[in-house]
């Protein structure tokens, strides 16, 4: 059964907020769906501007019988994995952390999302 556009705009579709370090502002899109891509002065406008940018982008899609690709799940994602390393790493993991004052877990998962958005790009 075919679904609505009403259907589609309450499925949750991964948003990507990028800042526009050359023009200012941000810029929205929505990965699962090619080409839906807006802009905004702020974060704000932005997100209002892309759900705007989808709602145009679903209805194109079904008035021109475009496959729509439904959101990817993460029911198949614990968030949990485990990871052995070198003695020093550990220390020097725990000691940057202790610096920060937040947990070593809290510190990992910061480096790895700032690490994982650099090389998404």
């Amino acid at each position: 059964m075919m679904k609505t556009l009403n259907d589609y705009m309450k499925l949750n579709y991964r948003m990507e907020i990028v800042e526009d370090t050359e023009e200012g502002g941000f810029v929205v899109s929505y990965p699962e769906l090619p080409g839906c891509i807006t802009c905004g002065e702020t974060i704000e406008s932005a997100a209002a501007n892309a759900l705007d940018a989808k709602k145009a982008w679903l209805e194109a899609a079904i008035d021109e019988n475009i496959e729509i690709y439904e959101p990817d799940s993460l029911e198949n994602y614990s968030g949990q994995f485990k990871i052995r390393m070198p003695r020093s790493l550990h220390r020097s993991l725990a000691e940057h952390s202790k610096r920060e004052g937040i947990s070593m877990n809290q510190y990992c998962v910061y480096l790895l999302a700032k690490n994982d958005t650099a090389y998404s790009k």
